[in-house]
């Protein structure tokens, strides 16, 4: 009898590994690796481990109805070959290491097509590294919830990467949407919300921004020491973190910003004036709405084109480090909400000038401790009676010759 109980131990303990192997998840590089160059991967229903690495030309369809869990270890799925379609699944559980960047999905490959898969519980969700000429489209991003947001990943990382169209995505609770010495992509109609940095480009030109819906972020489309970028058709909302501001430009120059809606943040624009006089910023019939501040210029250059705006129920318009920052911009038909003139001959413009002053109501702009009083009964009193009677001229902040007396659509 001694001698048959570790025979039985044996036996069951084996029948337990077997009946837990068969319980794993299958691997989906067996998959990957049987399926020739040039044909379409369609795993059956069901949850497949991961890593998984794609380094030749196939289409993976997971239809909705596949999983790949890469464990908590590494990234999940990493293409390496041209011309790879990877679409349809649900990737999850990658590794939680920076410096590896572990992500959903890392390409390192041209010509790539990711598109309609879903991404959660992983640090940083899709990576292009010196990746060109790919399609990211219509996938769901979320990165690693119980992280504070400033240490999660990146929804999208582009890194040395040109020429990608990233498109329709859905990004919320991650960190940055980032372009990193990345050129002529284009980022259209996608919606972050819940995250940090909805879209940063640093030493990035000529990408188009455009179409996208940005809300409940702590800052909006950021752009330091880049050129050539449009910020065209943009939604950007309920930035009101800290001093969220919706679009800030930094040491950048050749920047179009036309036609956005930007609304409830604290800063709408927050813009420092160009390097060289000739790199200035377009910012033309845009909509400033219900932000603590819609423009805030920082330096002393100004030569801004402000063009065809409009400027409705901010609590301030336009701010600036300096009045000479502001008033050396070039105003021209914007709609001001504040402005009380005439328009006799009835062509749509004002008949005088709209003229801001450096009144008492602009000190909790100059003296930080005078913040919690602005908009008080008393700080409003004292603007009344410099206005009433001033002791001397105040400066000119900023001046539009020809207001607009009706919004333009």
């Amino acid at each position: 009898m001694a001698a048959t109980r570790p025979r039985r131990w044996f036996s069951a303990s084996l029948l337990c590994l077997l009946a837990g192997a068969l319980r794993a998840a299958p691997p989906l590089q067996l998959y990957v690796a049987l399926t020739p160059a040039g044909d379409t991967l369609k795993p059956e229903p069901g949850t497949y481990s991961g890593p998984v690495v794609v380094d030749k030309p196939i289409t993976i369809d997971g239809g909705g109805k596949v999983t790949i869990d890469g464990g908590g270890a590494g990234t999940v799925l990493t293409i390496l070959a041209d011309g790879v379609t990877v679409r349809g699944l649900h990737l999850t559980r990658s590794g939680t290491s920076h410096d590896a960047v572990d992500a959903g999905i890392l390409v390192k490959a041209d010509g790539v097509t990711v598109e309609n898969n879903v991404i959660d519980e992983t640090l940083f969700g899709i990576h292009l590294s010196n990746a060109n000429d790919n399609v990211i489209r219509n996938n769901r991003i979320r990165s690693l919830p119980d992280r504070d947001i400033s240490i999660r990943g990146d929804g999208i990382r582009v890194w040395y990467s040109h020429g990608n169209l990233i498109q329709g995505n859905r990004l919320q609770g991650v960190r940055d949407l980032i372009f990193s010495n990345a050129s002529e992509n284009r980022v259209v109609d996608n919606r972050i919300s819940d995250s940090r940095i909805s879209m940063e480009f640093v030493y990035s030109p000529d990408n188009e921004v455009s179409g996208n819906t940005l809300e409940h972020n702590v800052t909006g489309i950021t752009v330091i020491y880049s050129e050539s970028i449009a910020i065209t058709g943009n939604r950007i909302a309920h930035m009101r973190k800290l001093t969220g501001s919706g679009i800030s430009v930094k040491e950048s120059y050749d920047i179009s910003i036309d036609h956005n809606e930007i609304a409830h943040c604290a800063v709408g624009l927050l813009a420092t004036s160009p390097l060289q006089p000739e790199n200035i910023l377009h910012i033309e019939n845009n909509l400033f709405t219900y932000n603590d501040v819609a423009t805030y210029f920082y330096g002393e250059k100004g030569g801004h084109v402000i063009h065809a705006n409009r400027f409705v129920d901010n609590f301030m318009d336009v701010m600036g480090s300096a009045p000479p920052t502001t008033r050396l911009n070039h105003w021209q038909g914007n709609f001001w909400d504040r402005y009380a003139g005439f328009d006799r001959n009835g062509d749509g413009v004002g008949d005088q000038p709209y003229r801001v002053w450096l009144y008492a109501d602009r000190i909790w702009m100059e003296r930080s401790m005078a913040r919690f009083f602005r908009g008080t009964v008393g700080l409003s009193l004292v603007d009344f009676m410099e206005r009433l009677v001033p002791s001397s001229e105040p400066d000119l902040i900023y001046e539009d010759p020809a207001p607009l007396m009706q919004p333009t659509p």
